[in-house]
């Protein structure tokens, strides 16, 4: 229980400086997002007026504290006649959109999650499929295929591999929606069909990762002593391979759960490209327009979900490698009654 409050606290502390940076960074900068409400032209009075009403008066510190307080208790800004209430969870007012930061992430929150969990399934399914039958096949050409492909998508630039779909498989061939989004309220066929496009560019992304981490350590467990002496005995092949799969179940659980925290927390280049409102496309906005509000909160719920992504894998290690449960040093490998069955 105790290092498992630990991993929290550590978590928490993690946040915090991502947070801190995150003022420190933008609300340092030469940028003043009070000259767009002030308006032209707009007098030094004037000018501080909308300063103090978008709390943008204080040193960086200070706004990083209402920042948190208002969490809790929400926030009002403004005074006297003219007040603007954000009711907690506020992550601040975006005075540009007229909204709270809040509700405009989730408003955006559902496409981002249709996004990245689609495009983790997809990535993990095919790279570790990829990186098994490359491992049993090592030096074949199926392990050449998966290096060369693995290598490129791994070089390629995600404007690119993303155009490259929407010009060929969209607009040429006709055969997908080139870009936008459905709400699978409408229907699961639209909702999936204008997402294909863009899980399947993901998929090929981030696909090599897990291809090559699956094929390096499948090699590694099918070459250790339990796989030879269960080949030994007359096991058939696949059976050994779900052997050796199962031990990989901590390195790939990890990266499962670290990539669909960064996903979760937008994908900027994607969601531009095929035109989806999500969380990546809200902060490319917010910067663009220099809405400070909308950077602080989406920067905020992306390292968020990091964060408590992380804490996952960290909290589910003990689940998955009994040795770091109990303490011991008993390897993960078939027993000798199963090796004998």
């Amino acid at each position: 229980m105790i290092p498992a409050l630990q991993r929290v606290a550590r978590s928490l502390g993690v946040l915090l400086v991502v947070l801190a940076l995150t003022y420190a960074i933008f609300y340092l900068a030469p940028i003043d997002p009070a000259l767009r409400m002030c308006g032209k032209p707009c007098s030094p009075e004037d000018l501080e007026a909308a300063r103090g009403f978008m709390g943008f008066d204080r040193p960086w510190w200070a706004q990083l504290g209402s920042f948190l307080a208002a969490l809790v208790v929400g926030r009002t800004y403004g005074s006297g006649d003219v007040l603007v209430h954000c009711a907690a969870p506020c992550l601040g007012y975006s005075f540009q959109y007229h909204q709270d930061v809040t509700t405009l992430i989730g408003e955006r929150f559902p496409v981002t999650v249709s996004v990245a969990i689609g495009a983790v399934v997809l990535q993990s399914v095919l790279g570790i499929a990829a990186g098994a039958l490359a491992a049993r096949r090592q030096g074949g050409i199926l392990d050449r295929v998966v290096t060369a492909v693995s290598v490129i998508s791994a070089s390629a630039p995600a404007f690119v591999v993303g155009l490259l779909a929407v010009v060929v498989v969209a607009l040429r061939l006709g055969l997908l929606p080139s870009g936008g989004y459905e709400n699978l309220a409408d229907g699961p066929g639209p909702w999936a069909l204008h997402l294909i496009l863009p899980w399947a560019t993901l998929a090929f992304l981030n696909g090599a990762v897990y291809a090559r981490l699956v094929r390096s350590l499948m090699i590694e467990q099918l070459g250790l002593d339990y796989a030879r002496t269960a080949r030994a005995a007359g096991l058939p092949e696949r059976r050994i391979d779900r052997y050796a799969l199962r031990n990989l179940a901590l390195p790939l659980t990890t990266l499962v759960a670290l990539d669909l925290g960064a996903l979760l927390g937008g994908t900027v280049i994607t969601e531009r490209i095929f035109g989806l409102p999500g969380l990546g496309a809200l902060l490319l906005d917010a910067t663009s327009t220099a809405d400070l509000p909308v950077i602080v909160g989406t920067t905020f719920v992306g390292s968020l979900l990091i964060v408590l992504a992380n804490l996952a894998a960290d909290l589910a290690r003990p689940l998955l490698d009994r040795r770091l449960a109990v303490g011991g040093r008993r390897p993960a490998t078939p027993t000798t009654q199963e090796t004998s069955s």
